[in-house]
């Protein structure tokens, strides 16, 4: 009977040991988009079934250990926020695999993604015609994120008097992030001069930008470290 207690005791502790975590880990362990939220959620699992179920481990050396893994996320964290390359190494990156309409199929077999893979996300979406689709990319947490073609695509209002119907399509271009150039990315249309000159007729540096990309219809979006937004 008295193993029956402790381990009510011991559950009811680690559930609210779990809650508190949760909330301050907040949405990125629960939403498992990365390889590293994904075996941080598997193994606090395991913990907590240990920690409240298993009375033949002790409960405050499992605690201790929990609480050393916690600190090692929230460091990871830290990292993965100031360094952009570290953050490509922990948390990975897309794979495109429908370029202009065309299959990668190079890029499909780095990531072992088959054809009936792409078929049955393409059909969750609604896509049954994989010739409706422009571009593909394989997300970290494995879901498909697709831009279709322009004869496929809704309606919207701007679309009733598009300024210049037969511009093309393109992935967006990432320029800037965290103050730091994305350099792979600029080419003869989009260079470091031509970035310099779009700046300056913003009076805007380098310093100032937290994120600058070039979307899909070649407009240069840019968000600012300070956006003088109050919360």
């Amino acid at each position: 009977m008295e193993h029956v207690w402790i381990s009510i005791v011991r559950t009811v502790v680690s559930f609210f040991i779990l809650m508190i975590v949760s909330l301050w880990m907040g949405r990125r362990v629960n939403s498992k988009n990365t390889h590293h939220n994904f075996a941080i959620a598997v193994i606090i699992g395991s913990f907590i079934s240990n920690m409240g179920f298993d009375y033949n481990l002790s409960f405050f050396p499992m605690l201790v250990a929990f609480i050393s893994l916690i600190v090692i996320y929230f460091l990871l964290s830290i990292i993965s926020t100031k360094s952009r390359r570290f953050r490509l190494w922990l948390s990975g990156q897309p794979t495109v695999v429908i370029e202009n309409g065309k299959l990668l199929d190079e890029n499909m077999k780095k990531i072992m993604y088959t054809i009936d893979d792409l078929n049955q996300q393409l059909r969750e979406q609604g896509i049954f015609n994989i010739f409706e689709v422009e571009f593909a990319l394989v997300e970290v947490s494995g879901k498909l994120s697709i831009m279709k073609k322009k004869d496929y695509q809704n309606v919207i209002q701007k679309d009733i008097n598009p300024s210049n119907p037969s511009k093309k399509l393109t992935l967006p271009i990432e320029l800037i992030m965290d103050r730091i150039p994305v350099e792979k990315n600029f080419n003869t249309q989009y260079s470091w001069k031509w970035l310099e000159e779009e700046l300056k007729k913003r009076n805007l540096k380098m310093t100032d930008i937290q994120y600058a990309v070039i979307s899909s219809n070649g407009s240069l979006f840019i968000d600012l470290f300070d956006d003088k937004i109050k919360r």
